[in-house]
């Protein structure tokens, strides 16, 4: 991988995008793992070119990835990582557009674990509020949910950097930019799902953990 920073670029096809992931995608296993369970099924939401989904499944050989993006120009992406990674636990990529209700799942296909990486700076504020009523609807009870990516904590930004990067994203992409972890436990709340804990990650990010409740509590 090349160590110089390309031109910061929120497509996710964008070389940009391919660098940060490159640079950040063990860290992320590493956190994924305390979160992942061994066998059972996984759904991964704005999964962009499927580098991560891809890069995932065969550390997870019994857990069945399916990735999801909003964006149907990238499917050719997801199956050609697919192909050229031989992973036989990853699904054909499905249409979720978590600003679009009539395009979520509507649970009759349950999941263990869903999963987001760097998803919400490059997404609408509704983009919460879509993640979490679809992580109630379609998770096991007592599944988690996990996301990835540069947030703001208590309305401050955790680097100069982030700070840099939000409003560089702020004037390609009006209205997108880094969301606030308390406003995703918020959106999280109201769907009577619960904020477990928050990872620190390199690059000042972070890692949020959420689940949901067992049926009996």
């Amino acid at each position: 991988m090349s160590e110089a920073r390309p031109k910061i670029d929120p497509y996710p096809m964008s070389s940009y995008n391919s660098w940060a992931w490159e640079r950040n995608r063990d860290p992320i296993l590493q956190a994924l793992k305390t979160v992942f369970p061994k066998n059972g099924e996984a759904l991964e939401l704005a999964s962009g070119s499927g580098a991560h989904i891809n890069y995932f499944a065969p550390h997870f050989p019994d857990l069945h990835f399916q990735p999801s993006d909003c964006d149907l120009t990238v499917f050719a992406a997801i199956e050609a990582n697919r192909v050229r990674s031989g992973n036989a636990n990853v699904a054909a990529p499905v249409a979720i557009d978590l600003t679009k209700p009539e395009t979520w799942p509507g649970g009759n296909q349950l999941y263990d674990v869903i999963f987001a990486i760097n998803c919400f700076h490059v997404a609408p504020p509704a983009a919460l509020d879509g993640f979490a009523q679809i992580a109630a609807r379609v998770l096991k009870p007592g599944g988690a949910a996990a996301v990835y990516g540069p947030f703001k904590v208590n309305g401050r930004y955790t680097s100069p950097s982030n700070e840099a990067f939000d409003k560089k994203i702020e004037e390609l992409m009006p209205g997108w930019g880094l969301k606030d972890v308390r406003d995703l436990e918020a959106a999280a709340n109201k769907c009577n799902m619960a904020f477990e804990k928050q990872l620190e990650m390199p690059a000042n990010n972070l890692t949020l953990i959420f689940s949901k409740p067992e049926e009996n509590q």
